[in-house]
């Protein structure tokens, strides 16, 4: 018989969920109290904070019949936030963890998301951030959302605005997989029947691995500009160029490179894989530009440059063109349109 959560005390609920957390020197004084105490040596917290809702980021059961195990859930909410972390170029050091839960919910689903939020940290390499503590609430659906702190390191954060006219543009991380991981859970294909590139393309939408020590490296290498990308790459450069006042033009060979690395999962689909490398979300790689002339950091492709800015050219161009006349629909993803 499956025990769900309305069968256990908040109290004993937590008691199965802090065990499964970690520790790290970071947090001063973890759960237990009413707040917890985060050490702070820089003098200065970077904090971002992420929702995860069921069914509008993540099924419980996918139309292919794959499920969202907690574990899955748990992980990917850590990454999305050690990556908003990771793209400022700062270290994370702590986060607090908020659970909306239905009362039919199993205790089971419950302590495998802790025990991929404590994974994730410790796989991807975040090792002084643990969970602090968190609140739990009873709902109509999954909630679940991460705040995450992190220090400078002594360094100043890498904002989105910092581009220049002139610098190059790199990406570090993947572009397209975990798009192309989303439309095979969305599609009719029994995992039963993946292929490999098929099982990797799903595992990294359900468990993205952001490039934790690309943040920093980027800093330390003089990166103008930063930013995670988590809502396409068109979208995403768009948000860059507007926030530093600039234009960023695209390589269209290196584009199609990465498409075709994705061509055999697309065929099976009958997908456009260039669509996904534009558009596709949720890799949570990093966006960045450097000083012409600048050795990329470990990890980074060079994938463009910045242009002075202009208001009557688009934001975003691939070879000069504007980027909608290779992808129409180009938007990426946008949380109150689907």
């Amino acid at each position: 018989m499956t025990l769900t959560v309305d069968e256990l005390s908040e109290a004993q609920l937590l008691a199965r969920i802090f065990p499964r957390l970690g520790t790290s020197d970071s947090v001063l004084l973890g759960p237990g109290d009413d707040a917890a105490v985060i050490a702070a040596p820089d003098g200065r917290t970077v904090v971002s904070i992420d929702t995860q809702v069921q069914d509008r980021d993540f099924r419980l059961t996918w139309p292919n019949g794959s499920h969202s195990t907690g574990y899955d859930v748990g992980w990917k909410a850590a990454a999305q936030n050690l990556s908003d972390i990771n793209a400022m170029g700062a270290v994370a050091t702590a986060m607090v963890v908020s659970l909306t839960l239905p009362r039919t919910t199993p205790v089971r689903w419950v302590e495998e998301l802790a025990a991929g939020l404590g994974a994730a940290i410790s796989a991807l390499g975040a090792g002084d951030c643990s969970v602090a503590g968190g609140d739990l609430s009873g709902g109509s659906e999954i909630v679940v959302t991460v705040a995450v702190m992190g220090s400078l390191e002594c360094r100043d954060p890498v904002l989105r605005s910092g581009a220049r006219a002139g610098d190059q543009l790199a990406v570090c991380g993947t572009l397209g997989l975990a798009a192309a991981g989303w439309a095979l859970l969305e599609s009719g294909i029994d995992a039963a029947d993946f292929t490999p590139d098929m099982e990797h393309a799903a595992a990294t939408f359900a468990r993205p691995v952001p490039p934790l020590a690309a943040g920093p490296a980027a800093a330390v290498a003089g990166a103008t500009a930063l930013m995670d990308i988590s809502d396409g790459l068109l979208r995403d450069a768009g948000r860059l160029a507007a926030a530093s006042g600039t234009r960023l033009d695209l390589d269209a060979v290196v584009l199609d490179k990465l498409a075709g690395e994705l061509e055999p999962v697309a065929r099976a689909l009958g997908a456009n894989p260039l669509h996904w490398v534009l558009t596709g979300g949720e890799d949570h790689g990093l966006l960045s530009t450097f000083p012409r002339g600048t050795a990329l950091p470990d990890g980074f492709l060079g994938i463009g440059s910045v242009l002075p800015g202009a208001t009557n050219q688009p934001a975003v161009t691939i070879a000069g063109a504007d980027s909608r006349s290779v992808v129409q629909d180009a938007v990426g993803w946008d949380h109150f349109a689907v």
